[in-house]
């Protein structure tokens, strides 16, 4: 673990060829971020308009893209 100011980073667990060992520890360290549910749902993907969406609605899509983005990250950091 990394220390930054006052808390704890978490490392983000390297896959190590083990997959069921790294899924578990993926898993637990996406949802100590508050993002596995986006895994497991995924995100809304418009295929309309999003002209008529309310201004709540079309944050909450945008952070949901933001939040999709960043688990990528996460993903991408972790596989050689």
């Amino acid at each position: 673990m990394v220390i930054e100011g006052s808390f704890i980073q978490p490392v983000i667990p390297k896959f190590d060829g083990h997959y069921d060992h790294w899924l578990m520890l993926m898993e637990n360290f996406l949802r100590s971020k508050e993002f596995w549910s986006l895994v497991k749902r995924g995100i809304l993907v418009l295929k309309a308009d999003v002209s008529g969406l309310t201004a709540a609605q079309r944050k909450t899509i945008k952070d949901q893209k933001l939040k999709d983005l960043k688990v990528k990250n996460y993903l991408f950091q972790v596989i050689d």
